[in-house]
């Protein structure tokens, strides 16, 4: 599955707190350069690119190797809020129902 997120964040934040979050899942990183990350494990694999778009916004995509919703796609999307949250101390999960 492939999916994205946009934040105010630096490229570099993001970076740091992929290889915090994905690692503390058991996630092994794989190959890394200044602007991508890759990870493997027994929830699957995903690689991640950052790059600036606007100048002032960063675009986080984040590609699986799982079909569906997954367990790995679900903590691509947590991950997607702690960097909200990073952004934005002040943001609360809430359930949409």
């Amino acid at each position: 599955m492939r999916h994205f997120h946009r934040c105010s964040l630096t490229p570099d934040v993001v970076l740091e707190q992929a290889d915090r979050y994905f690692g503390a899942l058991g996630l092994v990183r794989g190959g890394a350069d200044a602007r991508s990350r890759t990870f493997t494990g027994t929830l699957g694999a995903l690689s991640l690119t950052v790059k600036m778009e606007g100048g002032h916004y960063t675009f986080v995509e984040v590609h699986t190797d799982q079909v569906g919703e997954s367990r790995l796609d679900k903590n691509v999307k947590r991950y997607f809020n702690g960097l909200h949250r990073t952004a934005d101390p002040r943001h609360l999960i809430e359930a949409g129902y």
